[in-house]
């Protein structure tokens, strides 16, 4: 089963065959009957042992942030996914058409997000904020300067430490060993599952 699921997608990526499924893309090849078959990783799964806790107020703390933590992380998985793919998008733009690219993406996103995320308690914000400085490895003062500018990411530094904050220091592992355990079990990553070249098709459709 795996020799012929690995035959199957080194076949779709030398076809560079590609289709879109609920905002995500994955290779499809078509089989000699004409059927499509589609191919996609599953998901991992996190494995970990019983946790211990020195006393009540850590266990009742750690499932809280766990509740939390599984209310915000869909947030985390599109930050990341549209992090990753401007990234990738940008990356041949100059200054200009990036941050007009970027500033067309908020306005996008704006009326899909807006609501949802003002209404998050300050430690949901802060677990969401945390999950997304774990896994780009970046202070989100850092990722906020290098989509907007300085002066937007100051502003929300500034903001966010008057709520107890710091979105300068980013994600330390062992500053809070609670945080830790609970975001071990979540899996926020991103992979973009092929490469375009977007040249390549503009010129194509013209």
């Amino acid at each position: 089963m795996m020799i012929a699921a690995s035959a199957l997608l080194a076949q779709a990526e030398e076809d560079f065959n590609y289709t879109a499924i609920n905002g995500q893309y994955y290779y499809y090849t078509v089989d000699e009957c004409g059927d499509t078959l589609i191919l996609a990783s599953l998901e991992g799964i996190s494995v970990s042992s019983l946790r211990a806790f020195e006393n009540d107020d850590d266990y009742r703390l750690y499932r809280r942030y766990r509740q939390y933590a599984i209310q915000v992380s869909p947030y985390a998985r599109q930050a990341i996914r549209i992090f990753r793919e401007t990234e990738y998008v940008t990356n041949n733009m100059d200054n200009r058409d990036s941050r007009r690219y970027i500033r067309r993406l908020q306005r996008e996103l704006k009326d899909e997000f807006n609501d949802p995320l003002r209404s998050l308690t300050k430690t949901q914000g802060m677990i969401l904020i945390k999950m997304i400085e774990r896994e780009l490895d970046t202070p989100m003062y850092d990722l906020i300067k290098m989509l907007r500018n300085g002066v937007t990411a100051t502003y929300w530094s500034t903001l966010g430490k008057l709520y107890g904050h710091d979105i300068r220091e980013g994600y330390i592992v062992g500053d809070n060993r609670i945080l830790d355990a609970v975001l071990d079990d979540f899996d926020v990553s991103y992979d973009m599952p092929f490469r375009i070249n977007l040249e390549e098709e503009e010129s194509e459709e013209e």
